[in-house]
């Protein structure tokens, strides 16, 4: 169905999947997931009303983030001995892809039943300042374990950087302030990081004796007033766990992406966006922040010939 129009006239759609069980929907502006509802009646997800608001008053809600999900430091980059230069969008840095990232893009829908949504979008060579053409594909599913399942895949004609992730804010409960959530991670490090969020030189900081550590379960707002914005090294195999007592709903995030961004949504003023302070937090699944330019960490690097495949799955419960 037709979700809305953007100021230049393109159609953006909008696709309701189910499982019988669970529904979601899927626009094909930033490959957004708008809601996720639950038997219970619950929307999990922040969600906004209109196209405009999309792109007027967001900070993410919802998107696929890319060509690089996070930071690159001083937006700048050295590949294959070839500096580039991509817009500076957050304190002299560049973050989620710069200026008009995949977040802002019009993505192609093809349905698969009730269930699954596979969106595609080609962006171009020196698209925002990142070299190659790259062609990348999000599928969105609905499983019969009530998952909402996302899988990656991307190809390029030139070497090029990618670190794509969704930027769904949750909340398990009403009214919305996830500072009750309870959070479980299973990280042993984090990346530590200057003002500017961009992580600090040498390897990654353990969290055992400090705020960081959520390796047992954790009342969000108990520590650091609820301020979280870091990327954690997940053990192999690692999983998030989130639970709101009052509701009873729980989600588990599973992932072959070796880190996530815990967001707490403490940047949100319900002024600029609809939403208030830590109505909702963010676990997005992704390669480190600024990994182009730190050989230390897993290669955000694509080349012609490779395919990048990821996948995500945030599990509910009720």
């Amino acid at each position: 169905m037709i979700f809305g129009t953007t100021p230049a006239g393109d159609t953006v759609d909008r696709h309701v999947l189910s499982n019988g069980r669970m529904r979601a929907a899927v626009l094909t502006l930033g490959a957004i997931v708008q809601s996720i509802e639950l038997p219970d009646g619950g929307d999990v997800v922040l969600g906004l009303p209109t196209v405009a608001d999309y792109l007027e008053r967001s900070r993410y809600f919802g998107a696929v983030v890319g060509r690089y999900g996070n930071r690159i430091a001083n937006g700048r980059f050295t590949l294959d001995g070839v500096t580039y230069q991509l817009p500076l969008n957050n304190n002299g840095h560049s973050l989620h892809g710069g200026e008009r990232g995949f977040d802002k893009r019009l993505w192609h829908a093809d349905p698969d039943g009730e269930r699954a949504v596979r969106l595609t979008y080609v962006s171009k060579d020196g698209e925002e300042g990142y070299p190659g053409t790259l062609t990348t594909s999000v599928t969105y599913t609905l499983t019969d374990e009530d998952e909402l399942r996302i899988d990656y895949h991307a190809t390029t004609d030139a070497p090029t950087v990618l670190n794509l992730t969704n930027h769904s804010y949750f909340t398990l409960g009403r009214p919305a302030d996830v500072r009750g959530h309870i959070v479980t991670i299973e990280a042993d490090h984090y990346l530590d990081v200057d003002e500017g969020k961009i992580p600090l030189p040498g390897p990654p900081a353990p969290v055992q004796g400090t705020p960081y550590d959520f390796t047992v379960p954790t009342r969000v707002g108990d520590r650091l007033d609820g301020c979280y914005d870091h990327c954690y090294v997940l053990r192999p195999g690692g999983v998030v766990r989130v639970e709101e007592p009052v509701s009873g709903r729980a989600m588990e995030v599973t992932t072959t992406e070796p880190g996530v961004q815990f967001y707490t949504g403490h940047m949100l003023d319900g002024v600029a966006t609809p939403y208030d302070r830590f109505a909702g937090l963010c676990l997005e699944t992704q390669r480190f922040p600024d990994a182009p330019n730190r050989p230390d960490f897993p290669s955000a690097v694509l080349r012609p010939g490779e395919e990048h495949r990821s996948t995500t799955a945030y599990r509910f419960t009720w």
